[in-house]
């Protein structure tokens, strides 16, 4: 079955078109296929309950509510479905739950420590996203106790145990966790109650300050985007470097305690396959973990790529991600 998989990101649109498990680009919305599916990053507690649903009304309106959570995805990811409907209306439309994945979470990681009022129906509750990426990443470096680090224009890392998700940074929103390119990740809840109740901000600019105004471009003042930091001389871009690696050595070490150790470390997405340096240098502040970077096979990796070096007690991957290969994969045992 040719499928069409289109992925709505924060900082991108990519439409793939899957046959088996080959997988092209492609320009289109109307190109030729036998189903249209859709990467969902947050479909809502009800729908995250299943991998793949075939879009109707009630879905699409399910998804709509679901919104307030991840903006940046979600109201592009509708707009997507839209123009997809209208210019596919007679194959079905299959929405595939980027957070299913990350279900098998246990509460000890996934509850936040509010009253029960907050609590009640698990909806205030840790959510994951990049469910999708990280099962991809599993199954190309199958190790008992593995860390996958999706870093792009979002960024997350998750706890890998057997095969299944056991923790993972994003959590209610996809804002938690570590800096990304435009979000600021984890920061003190009691910074953003004395900025609304100082009256520095308002909660309209607060949003917005938080979802594309912080991150890396925050902190350097010159560009999210790790390459322009990179090319820069400029200091603030190195800081933004640096606290960004420090983060997420940092999480990769939280996730190894989620683990009871570490076998395996994968990098993936855009920063996480290009950035040599950014592997370097997060690598390099986990060798207490008995992470060892061949630094020049870094230098030269081109996914999928072993870089650790022989000795090393982990296994460290460069690995695409492939969404679209694990998506379609939900969508055609839906519609079988």
């Amino acid at each position: 079955m040719a499928v069409l998989v289109v992925n709505a990101g924060s900082t991108s649109l990519k439409l793939h078109l899957v046959e088996d498990e080959d997988s092209m680009p492609v320009e289109s919305l109307g190109v030729e296929c036998e189903a249209v599916v859709h990467r969902v990053v947050w479909g809502g507690n009800t729908l995250v309950a299943k991998a793949a649903w075939l879009v109707d009304d009630y879905v699409e309106d399910e998804l709509e509510r679901a919104t307030p959570i991840a903006p940046l995805h979600n109201m592009p990811m509708l707009e997507a479905l839209r123009k997809a409907r209208d210019a596919q209306p007679e194959v079905p439309h299959i929405a595939v739950m980027d957070s299913y994945f990350h279900r098998t979470i246990p509460p000890v990681a996934a509850v936040y420590a509010l009253p029960e009022l907050y609590r009640s129906g698990a909806e205030i509750a840790r959510h994951g996203f990049h469910g999708l990426s990280v099962q991809w990443a599993s199954e190309r470096l199958r190790v008992p106790r593995l860390v996958v680090c999706h870093l792009g224009g979002g960024c997350s890392v998750s706890a890998v145990l057997e095969g299944r998700s056991a923790d993972t940074t994003m959590g209610f929103t996809p804002l938690e966790g570590v800096p990304m390119a435009t979000r600021a990740g984890s920061i003190d809840p009691g910074a953003l109650l004395y900025l609304l109740r100082t009256s520095r901000a308002t909660l309209e600019e607060l949003d917005h300050a938080l979802e594309y105004e912080s991150g890396l471009l925050g902190l350097s003042g010159i560009s999210g985007d790790v390459r322009d930091l990179e090319a820069s001389s400029d200091e603030r871009a190195a800081l933004a470097l640096d606290v960004f690696s420090y983060r997420v050595a940092g999480a990769v070490a939280g996730m190894a305690c989620a683990l009871g150790g570490l076998d395996g470390l994968v990098f993936t997405a855009g920063v996480g396959e290009n950035s040599a340096r950014v592997r370097a240098d997060v690598c390099a502040r986990l060798a207490f973990l008995g992470v060892d970077l061949d630094l020049d096979a870094n230098a030269a990796a081109r996914p999928d790529a072993d870089v650790a070096t022989a000795a090393s007690a982990v296994r460290v991957a460069v690995v695409p991600a492939r969404e679209e290969l694990v998506a379609a994969r939900a969508a055609r045992a839906l519609l079988r």
